[in-house]
C-alpha cells in the first residue's frame, strides 16, 4: 500500500472535536508512522490524539458496533460480550451404574434383600389370615384392620419422607426403617393383643414405604433402570413366593404358631440396619455431583406447583400435596393405587375364596398363592425386556386386559386346581406392570422432582395395597368372599384408565 493511500485514510488533526482514541484510553497504541519515503525519527513532542476516517460504507455501522471510551472506561466493554450459552433442557448426563460408583453393587444387594423380606412380609398375611382368626376369635372385618394400621403407615411415612431424609440423609432415614421393621415384628412374635398388633402393622407400613420409596428412586437413576428396578422387585417376587411356603409349612406341617413365622423377617431387617447406613453413607455427596449444587440436592423433593414455603424441611405435607398437582405424578399415584390393591387383595384373600367357595382346605390351598407370587416373579425377570422393544404402553396395556380374562377365569370356573393355575396366570401378567410403570414415572419426571414425585406415588401404591383389602374383608363380612373378583376387575378397569391419561414420552431424534 503507497504513502498516499495511507494519508488518505489517516489524517492528523490537534484540536477537532469528535469521537477520538486518546492516549489516555489508548495506552498501548503509538502514533502512527510517517510515510515510507521520509525517514523516521523520535517524536520530540507529547503524542496528539488521532482520529480515524471511516470509509463511507461503513460510517453508518460504526457507532452501533464500536463501544465508546466511557464504555471502556466504566467496564461496559466487558458486560458487552456475549454470555456462555446455557447447556441444553434435553442435554443428555452420565447416569450411574450397577458398578460405578463402586458403592452401588452393595446398595443394589441391600435393596434386593430389603424387597425380598418385604415380599416375605406382605405375602404372608393372606396364609396366616385364617389362623389369626382363629387365634383371636375374629371375623372378616376385625382382622382386615391389619390392613387399615398398614395403610396409615404409609400415610404418614408419605408425608414425612421427606423431611426426614433432608434431616438424616438418605443413610440414616434407611437405617430407621429397618430400626422400625426390626422392632414391629416383636409383638407378632410374642402373640401380644391384636390392637397392639394392629400397631405393630402401622410401623410395618412406614418402614416399608420408606424402603420402597427409596428403592424406586435409586434402581430407576441407574443406567438401564427398567431392567434393574424388574430384578429389585423379582426378589420382592421371590419374597412373595416364600411367604406363604414358609408361613404354611410353619403352621400346617409343623404344627407351630403362626407367629413364629415372623421370626425369619425380623432377622433379616436387624442385620440391614447397619448393611443400610453403610451402604448408603455417602450416597447424598454423589447425588449433588450428579445433579449439580448442594441446593439442588437439597431441593431433590420439593413441591412441584407449591409455595416456596414448600422446600423447607417442616412443610412436609406440601411436599406430598404439591407433587400431586403434576399431572404425571397424579396419575402414576392413582394408576400404583389400583395396582398394588388388586394385587395384594389377590394374595390376601383368594385363599379365602377357595375355601369359602370352593370347600378347600387351608393346609392344601395355602400355597395358591405361593404360585400367585411365583407368577409374578417369573414375569418380572422374563417380561420386562420384551416391553422395552415392542412398547411399554401397548406391552402394559396387552398385560391388563389379559389379567381380566384370567380373573374372570378364577371367579367363573368352579374348579381348584384350574382357579390355582389361572392365578398363577394373573400373577404372570401382573408382574412386569410395576417395574415398567415406575420407570416411566422415573423418566418423565426432572431430577429436583423425583424423590418427592416417586415418593408420593410408592406411598399411594402401598395405600392402596392396604386400602383395598381391607374394603375386601368389610364387603366380604357382609356378602362372601367372591366379592374380591369384581372389585379387583374394578381396580384393573381404573388402572388402564389412568394409563391411557400418561403422556407420551417425548423422544430425541438425532
Amino acid at each position: 500500500m503507497s504513502s498516499a493511500i495511507l494519508q488518505s485514510l489517516v489524517t492528523v488533526h490537534s484540536a477537532e472535536p469528535g469521537r477520538r482514541l486518546s492516549s489516555e484510553t489508548t495506552a498501548p497504541l503509538t502514533a502512527p508512522s510517517p510515510p515510507l519515503n521520509k525517514a523516521q525519527s523520535a517524536p520530540s513532542g507529547p503524542i496528539q490524539d488521532i482520529e480515524l476516517q471511516p470509509l463511507p460504507a461503513a460510517a453508518a455501522n460504526s457507532n452501533a458496533d464500536l463501544p465508546s471510551a466511557a464504555e471502556a472506561r466504566n467496564g461496559d466493554l466487558e458486560m458487552s460480550r456475549p454470555g456462555t450459552p446455557d447447556a441444553p433442557a434435553d442435554a443428555a448426563t452420565v447416569l450411574p451404574t450397577i458398578w460405578e460408583p463402586h458403592m452401588n453393587r452393595y446398595r443394589l444387594m441391600l435393596t434386593c434383600a430389603t424387597a425380598l423380606a418385604e415380599g416375605m412380609s406382605d405375602s404372608a398375611a393372606g396364609a396366616l389370615i385364617p389362623y389369626m382368626e382363629k387365634y383371636y376369635n375374629i371375623g372378616y372385618a376385625q382382622v382386615s384392620l391389619i390392613f387399615v394400621g398398614q395403610a396409615l403407615g404409609f400415610i404418614v411415612a408419605a408425608f414425612f419422607l421427606d423431611s426426614l431424609r433432608q434431616s438424616l440423609g438418605h443413610s440414616r432415614t434407611l437405617g430407621l426403617a429397618q430400626t422400625l421393621m426390626t422392632v414391629s415384628y416383636v409383638p407378632m412374635i410374642a402373640g401380644a393383643p391384636f390392637p397392639l398388633v394392629v400397631v405393630a402393622f402401622f410401623l410395618v407400613g412406614f418402614g416399608i414405604a420408606v424402603n420402597v420409596a427409596i428403592a424406586n428412586t435409586f434402581c430407576g437413576s441407574l443406567a438401564g433402570g427398567t431392567f434393574v428396578l424388574g430384578c429389585m422387585h423379582g426378589c420382592y417376587g421371590i419374597g412373595g413366593i416364600s411367604g406363604p411356603l414358609v408361613a404354611t409349612s410353619i403352621v400346617a406341617a409343623a404344627g407351630a404358631p403362626w407367629t413364629r413365622y415372623y421370626i425369619f423377617t425380623t432377622g433379616i431387617f436387624a442385620l440391614s440396619i447397619g448393611a443400610a447406613m453403610w451402604t448408603f453413607r455417602g450416597y447424598d455427596r454423589e447425588l449433588s455431583q450428579l445433579h449439580g449444587s448442594d441446593e439442588q440436592t437439597a431441593a431433590a423433593a420439593a413441591a412441584v406447583g407449591g409455595s416456596s414455603s414448600s422446600n423447607s424441611r417442616g412443610d412436609a405435607i406440601w411436599s406430598m400435596f404439591g407433587s400431586l398437582q403434576t399431572r404425571l405424578v397424579l396419575l402414576g399415584s392413582t394408576f400404583i393405587f389400583c395396582y398394588q390393591g388388586a394385587e395384594v387383595s389377590i394374595s390376601g384373600w383368594v385363599i379365602s375364596f377357595l375355601i369359602e367357595a370352593r370347600d378347600g382346605t387351608p393346609g392344601s390351598v395355602g400355597y395358591v398363592s405361593a404360585g400367585f407370587w411365583g407368577g409374578i416373579t417369573l414375569g418380572r425377570f422374563l417380561l420386562v425386556a420384551p416391553a422395552q422393544r415392542i412398547g411399554e404402553k401397548k406391552f402394559v396395556y396387552g398385560l391388563v386386559v389379559g389379567a381380566v380374562i384370567f380373573e374372570l377365569l378364577v371367579w367363573l370356573v368352579p374348579n381348584v386346581i384350574g382357579n390355582a393355575v389361572a392365578v398363577s396366570i394373573v400373577g404372570v401378567l401382573l408382574g412386569p406392570v410395576y417395574p415398567i410403570a415406575m420407570s416411566v414415572f422415573l423418566r418423565g419426571l426432572p431430577p429436583k422432582q423425583t424423590l418427592s414425585g416417586m415418593g408420593t406415588i410408592s406411598a399411594f401404591g402401598s395405600m392402596g395395597g392396604a386400602v383395598w383389602p381391607f374394603i375386601v374383608g368389610l364387603v366380604a363380612q357382609a356378602v362372601d368372599t367372591w366379592v374380591l373378583h369384581p372389585i379387583v376387575i374394578f381396580l384393573f378397569a381404573g388402572m388402564l384408565l389412568c394409563w391411557f391419561g400418561i403422556p407420551e414420552e417425548k423422544r430425541r431424534s438425532e
